[in-house]
């Protein structure tokens, strides 16, 4: 069993794939650490729809890989950037992903929050955005779902300094019927958010964050940092308000931060997570005996793999999650909404699949050597 992969060069090497997956079995809920992953959308191949569309979803395949990572003992961080919000999933199709999966994981006792944004509206002043915002969070919690207050272009864009933050944040925070999340998302995964809390620098941006935190603590569940930079998640998990957790959104440098140090750690809400679902619920379970080196053994070996898919530009790295979906079995084809499965080259798709195959990530490895030879040859590499 051999495939021939492309280089970055244009050269093909020949690679032997493993035989059998890393053997990983559901277990018990976890003790030690909150972990949500955040959750890819299936998209329904045979919609006759362009890159432009409202995108068309595969719901069932969809809510099967939902309970997937739920019966792994993972939490679903639902309708976040890793379901393409802004990015092929508008508003419309945000709205009834978040029903389904509430609903579902109502049924089958899965834990889901929801991210929560004003995507409904392109821009618009201060008055409007913190209304687009009412109207999600009041979706999300009829649902029965935790709300995660995500980072807003349309805010980003109005805001004039420090004192807007301020003043939406603490708005939304004061009606909230239960305690949220509040996600700080960096302009390496969206660039319309260079400058997000009131300032492109990070020191008075962190500063900004923190005040809206302290001045609402019992309001907010947790913070979540997408920044990729491992210091600042530890400073500023460090100044949190006591009660108030630190969700790892840094898909470059998880397993230290989980891990934690002797002043604290951070839990979870991952993108990388999607395709490393079940290793990852493994490491945690090793974590929740108090075995450290345990854990880093298991999960160091995949930050190889988050780190390439989360390469420059970073905001594609969706695209690599969901054909390693395709690989692993989840669905049954490598198409996404808005087209996005063209964002990323085939000496990168090589590499993944290298990679995530090197880490037993696949189910049926020969599954995933035949689609991966599918879409080489589609690509003009014979075998």
């Amino acid at each position: 069993m051999t495939i021939r992969l492309p280089g970055a060069d244009g050269a093909l090497r020949t690679y032997e794939p493993r035989t059998e997956p890393l053997a990983v079995t559901p277990g018990t809920p976890f003790t030690s650490r909150t972990v949500f992953s955040a959750a890819h959308v299936v998209a329904d191949p045979f919609a006759d729809v362009s890159p432009d569309s409202p995108a068309a979803v595969d719901w069932d395949a969809t809510l099967a890989f939902r309970r997937h990572l739920w019966s792994h003992g993972l939490g679903v961080a639902e309708a976040m950037d890793t379901a393409q919000r802004g990015m092929g999933l508008d508003w419309a199709g945000a709205a009834e992903l978040i029903r389904r999966s509430a609903a579902e994981a109502k049924a089958v006792g899965g834990r889901i929050a929801c991210g929560v944004g004003t995507d409904q509206i392109a821009s618009g002043s201060l008055a409007e955005v913190r209304a687009a915002y009412e109207e999600q969070l009041a979706l999300v919690e009829e649902s029965g779902a935790q709300a995660i207050l995500m980072a807003s272009r349309a805010l980003a864009a109005a805001a004039s300094g420090p004192e807007d933050y301020l003043e939406v944040y603490g708005h939304l925070l004061r009606q909230a019927a239960e305690p949220v999340v509040l996600h700080w998302l960096g302009p390496m995964f969206d660039p319309a958010l260079e400058g997000y809390w009131g300032s492109a620098d990070l020191d008075a941006a962190t500063d900004t964050f923190l005040d809206v935190i302290a001045a609402h603590p019992d309001k907010v569940d947790g913070i979540k940092v997408s920044l990729l930079d491992a210091r600042r998640e530890i400073d500023i998990r460090r100044r949190l308000p006591e009660g108030v957790r630190c969700y790892t959104g840094d898909d470059f440098n998880y397993p230290e931060l989980i891990a934690g140090d002797e002043q604290g750690f951070s839990h979870a809400l991952l993108g990388i997570f999607d395709p490393l679902g079940p290793l990852a619920a493994q490491a945690v379970r090793v974590l929740d005996t108090g075995d450290v080196q345990g854990f880093r053994d298991l999960l160091d070996p995949t930050v190889g793999l988050s780190r390439h898919l989360f390469q420059t530009p970073t905001r594609f790295y969706k695209t690599g999650v969901v054909f390693l979906a395709w690989l692993a079995g989840h669905q049954t084809h490598f198409t996404m909404v808005g087209g996005l499965q063209s964002a990323r080259s085939l000496p990168h798709f090589a590499t993944a699949y290298e990679l995530a195959d090197g880490l037993g990530l696949f189910p049926d490895p020969k599954l995933a050597e035949e689609r991966m030879k599918t879409l080489l040859s589609v690509y003009g590499v014979n075998q």
